[in-house]
């Protein structure tokens, strides 16, 4: 109930700019199938991230309202007629993960961090580049409020709309339009930060750190009425005010919408990682220990030396000679940790494959492929969840650590380590800078390990009780 009311007020404050996503998205999905040209000449990453966040805005709520009608018809279903067959074994490890209340509050913990991530463009009250105005915005404490005055011109460079006529063009100009209202997150006219104004006759005069300028009333945005704030003061209506959470940084950025965007680079990371770090070590460590011989011998022998091997020196062997990039840190990051699972999987698959249902599925003439992906691999998964859940906040470290030492993700792009790294300098003075993304790897990491612990219990049969 708290996380469908939640996304329905972020839903409803966020209509406009949900619904601007909804008809880009449309007129995008046209222009793919009509002119794909045109649409890529206008694409942009920072777009896509728009359509993810409206998709996953309404997707949650719809599948929280599912979630719980299916509840109550079980829960009506189980009074009237008595549960008699025979549980499976996931839906006995599920209620055995139920019971894990410190589980399920850390899992609740990364839903919400996640959902930081993928709602970052409509949750975020600044944008994680903005640097204007730093003489009056730099490091600011948390909770620090400022005024700004609200100018007449544009916040972005203005996309020229194409010349012409036809269908085409003018599903281009309605994409460049809505694209326009996305960046800007409608609010198309930039804003001056101020220590200080008055106003003199038909001018403004303010105060920006030492510097006392002077600026007309008619380039300002507003009506030049009074408006009555909460607080019981009285500001003209070309004057806003902005809250930083958590404070600032030397830029003048706000930290808390870097560490929202932050979190879409770090938990993004840490899954794909682990993604394809798993699969590709299930994978290796079913084929070795299923046909054995010298594929098992080759198979062991690699794993023996890349385990051998420094992880760590491995990674930065790579991100010097090939460059850094965040393909290449999840590539990197993927093609170092799959040996572990690898390992497990072997194990596993050494002692399964001289049960007898393994025989019987050979004697029957099953290929090795359906006896290997239907028989041997869904037996492994138990120690290949408890693997990933625990690798995840592995990653994230690793991620954090390359990034912190410059290796990683590179600024501007926040990710959490980079903004650590950005504050280390002046951690006395300006303490915000690298504490909150510090505390958020923190949380992460501890959330991630306290889940894989809870899953580690619920597959386990004798920690079931």
């Amino acid at each position: 109930m708290i996380s469908f009311v939640a996304f329905l007020l972020i839903l409803i404050i966020k209509a406009k700019l949900v619904l601007i996503s909804f008809r880009s998205l449309y007129t995008a999905a046209q222009l793919f199938f009509t002119a794909p040209e045109a649409l890529k000449e206008i694409f942009t990453t920072e777009i896509l991230e728009f359509w993810i966040g409206a998709i996953y805005l309404i997707a949650i709520p719809l599948s929280l309202v599912l979630i719980t009608r299916h509840f109550f018809r079980t829960r009506d279903t189980k009074k009237n007629k008595p549960e008699t067959a025979e549980l499976s074994l996931g839906k006995i490890s599920f209620r055995a993960f139920m019971r894990q209340t410190i589980a399920l509050y850390a899992a609740a913990v990364i839903f919400i961090l996640y959902s930081f991530a993928f709602l970052a463009p409509f949750i975020a009250p600044f944008s994680p580049y903005d640097q204007q105005d730093f003489l009056v915005t730099a490091y600011q404490p948390p909770f620090a409020r400022l005024s700004a005055l609200v100018l007449k011109q544009p916040k972005t460079l203005v996309i020229p709309l194409q010349r012409g006529s036809g269908t085409t063009v003018e599903l281009a100009n309605s994409l460049i339009s809505d694209f326009q209202s996305l960046k800007t997150r409608n609010e198309p006219n930039s804003i001056k930060f101020v220590n200080e104004y008055r106003i003199d006759g038909d001018r403004v005069v303010y105060r920006q750190g030492i510097r006392t300028k002077t600026i007309a009333i008619s380039e300002l945005v507003g009506t030049k009425k009074v408006n009555t704030l909460a607080v019981g003061s009285k500001e003209p209506d070309y004057v806003v005010t902005r809250t930083f959470i958590f404070g600032t940084d030397q830029y003048g950025r706000d930290i808390l919408s870097r560490v929202i965007y932050g979190s879409k680079i770090s938990l993004s990371i840490g899954f794909l990682v682990v993604l394809i770090s798993v699969t590709l070590g299930t994978v290796i460590g079913v084929s070795s220990g299923y046909f054995g011989g010298w594929i098992d011998a080759v198979m062991m022998r690699i794993v023996d030396v890349l385990i051998a091997f420094p992880a760590l020196f491995l990674i930065l062997i790579i991100i010097a000679t090939f460059g850094n990039s965040i393909y290449l840190i999840v590539i990197t990051l993927s093609f170092t940790g799959w040996m572990g699972v690898a390992r497990i999987v072997r194990s596993q698959v050494l002692s399964l494959k001289e049960q007898e249902f393994i025989l019987a599925a050979q004697s029957l003439g099953l290929s090795n492929l359906r006896i290997i992906f239907r028989h041997l691999a869904p037996n492994t998964l138990t120690p290949v969840i408890i693997a990933a859940t625990l690798r995840i906040g592995s990653i994230i470290l690793t991620e954090a650590g390359l990034s912190f030492l410059g290796l990683g993700v590179q600024p501007p792009t926040p990710s959490w380590g980079n903004i650590i790294n950005e504050g280390r300098d002046s951690l006395l003075n300006y303490w915000w800078i690298s504490t909150f993304p510090g505390i958020a790897i923190l949380t992460t990491v501890v959330c991630f390990n306290l889940i894989g612990d809870g899953v580690r219990d619920a597959l386990d049969p004798r920690m079931r009780g």
